[in-house]
């Protein structure tokens, strides 16, 4: 990559992460396959979660009982899993930008440096 690119990348993006920014980011094109994935399992585990909680209530036996309280305890954890994903990866590009930004000025001070 050379620097007019990587300058054009770099003009832009904005200066400020907002968290509107990073949803922009998150939710485009490129990331369709992942966002997919990852509403997919939500909905997925949250009617299993619901069917868990409905079961939980109109059965009498202890064992039963226990047994659906761990399948809805397991579901919220993968919900606590897939946010935290899915906060990962609306981190990375925002990263991305950063790594671009020091490129950039390695890139100039490298230069300064060998005109001196």
């Amino acid at each position: 990559m050379n620097d007019e690119h990587t300058k054009k990348i770099l003009e832009d993006d904005p200066k400020e992460d907002t968290l509107r920014s990073m949803l922009h980011d998150f939710y485009n094109r490129k990331m369709l396959p992942i966002i997919v994935l990852l509403w997919v399992d939500v909905l997925i585990f949250l009617a299993l979660a619901v069917f868990s909680a409905v079961k939980f209530f109109e059965t009498d036996r202890t064992k039963c009982q226990i047994m659906y309280a761990v399948i809805f305890l397991c579901c919220v954890q993968v919900f606590v899993l897939v946010k935290i994903f899915a906060w990962q990866m609306i981190h990375r590009n925002s990263i991305k930008r950063e790594i671009k930004r020091l490129r950039a000025d390695i890139a100039e001070l490298d230069q300064t440096v060998k005109d001196k």
